[in-house]
């Protein structure tokens, strides 16, 4: 029947964005952008050099826009710090399952070039320079805490062997300091292979320990008060 014959239209579909239409984001998500953005800036720039406009740009927002989520420059920076902070941190921590000591400095040695390897731009931000009003949350503050927790594991060990504990901070500093300045270098250079690295880092660090002198003296000041 003609009257019951109805014509069938097609659905109508939502018009597709126009090109360069900037997309609505949640609260939330604008911040997490604003974060990604200000990490790779920090990365390849530096804090001083880069600036409120060059963030804005990038995210495709206006500089009020990063004002109210972090207040400024220096908010925006301190968020991207203490997350690549937690991030290395965790990462050491949680590779630190071993009982020998030796294999606990394969997994802290390995735990870094794994960082530096895979958050190559969140590395880049923790070594370079912080501002001045920044008195944590940069570099040394990270190594200070990984060498805290390297210290516990000499003082045993320094314990076991007669050696003085009390020595055992300043072993840690150099051991840390040694393998993080290793992996500055290695960021750059990618050569030779991470784990290759590591087993080069573990040797010096490991003989270096096995033939320890219970009291060193220097040659070249040698009864010299």
């Amino acid at each position: 029947m003609a009257d019951d014959v109805r014509e069938t239209r097609p659905a109508r579909q939502a018009a597709p964005p126009k090109a360069g239409s900037r997309v609505r984001m949640s609260f939330s998500q604008r911040r997490e952008q604003l974060i990604a953005v200000g990490r790779q800036l920090f990365a390849e720039r530096g804090f001083d050099a880069t600036s409120i406009e060059e963030i804005a740009s990038r995210a495709k927002v206006s500089k009020p826009v990063v004002y109210e989520h972090f207040g400024g420059k220096e908010g925006l920076y301190a968020v991207v710090v203490d997350r690549e902070v937690t991030s290395l941190l965790t990462r050491i921590t949680t590779a630190l399952t071993a009982g020998h000591p030796r294999e606990l400095l394969e997994q802290a040695a390995l735990a870094l070039l794994d960082y530096i390897e895979e958050e190559t731009n969140g590395f880049r931000v923790l070594v370079r320079e912080s501002p001045v009003m920044s008195s944590s949350g940069n570099f040394s503050s990270v190594l200070n805490d990984v060498a805290h927790q390297v210290e516990h594991i000499l003082g045993a060990e320094f314990k076991t062997r007669g050696y003085d504990p009390k020595l055992a901070e300043l072993y840690s500093q150099a051991l840390v300091g040694m393998v993080a300045l290793t992996g500055r270098w290695w960021l750059e250079v990618r050569k030779p292979r991470k784990e290759t690295v590591a087993a080069h880092l573990v040797n010096l660090c490991w003989n270096g320990l096995s033939h320890l002198e219970a009291k060193p003296a220097l040659l070249t000041r040698k009864d010299k008060k």
